[in-house]
């Protein structure tokens, strides 16, 4: 009888496969909320720009309300013709 306890080692096929099934799903997890995250919010430099615009008002809701006026008005798909 062996009284010498030992812990179970895995081939090193199955830590490999272990590795790249962890290295897949952090991809796929940090690809998805970048993708998120890309699509929801608005780009920085649109941001950055309204911020500048907006820099007279005083209070803080009348500035985000100027922000949210100003890239409304910059989404806004351009007609020909008008």
């Amino acid at each position: 009888m062996n009284t010498k306890p030992t812990l179970f080692q895995p081939s090193s096929l199955t830590t490999s496969v272990v590795a790249a099934l962890a290295a897949f799903i952090a991809v796929g997890l940090l690809s998805s909320v970048a993708f998120l995250f890309q699509q929801e919010g608005a780009p920085m430099a649109q941001l950055a720009a309204a911020e500048r615009n907006c820099t007279h008002h005083a209070y803080v809701s009348e500035r985000e309300a100027c922000m949210r006026e100003w890239l409304a008005a910059a989404r806004a798909p351009s007609v020909a013709g008008k």
